[in-house]
């Protein structure tokens, strides 16, 4: 699975990254920005900079890393989507089963 989200700050995406990795939710998180967004928000158009976090990890932990996401998001309403990886490397989808549900 890949769980996604957006953060306002590198700083934020970096605390994410940290909150997922440590407690073992995801085998990887990458960090990608600066990016620009636009987007409806209360009736108006924004625009804003994002940091775009992408983390690797297994279905069983999918609900538990977007709870860790919610929990250290700042925005009321974080964009948060969990996105089904129905192939790949074996070998990089091993290396994530077996990272994304050890004991930290």
């Amino acid at each position: 699975m890949q769980v996604t989200t957006t953060a306002p700050s590198e700083e934020v995406a970096g605390t994410i990254a940290a909150a997922l990795l440590d407690s073992r939710l995801a085998a990887c998180v990458q960090v990608l920005g600066p990016m620009r967004s636009r987007y409806w928000w209360n009736g108006a158009v924004e625009e804003s900079t994002e940091w775009l976090c992408v983390a690797k990890t297994t279905a069983a932990n999918a609900d538990p890393a977007v709870a860790a996401i919610v929990a250290a998001h700042p925005n009321d309403v974080p964009e948060v989507l969990v996105t089904p990886v129905t192939g790949g490397s074996p070998a990089y989808l091993d290396w994530v089963r077996h990272t994304a549900t050890s004991s930290p």
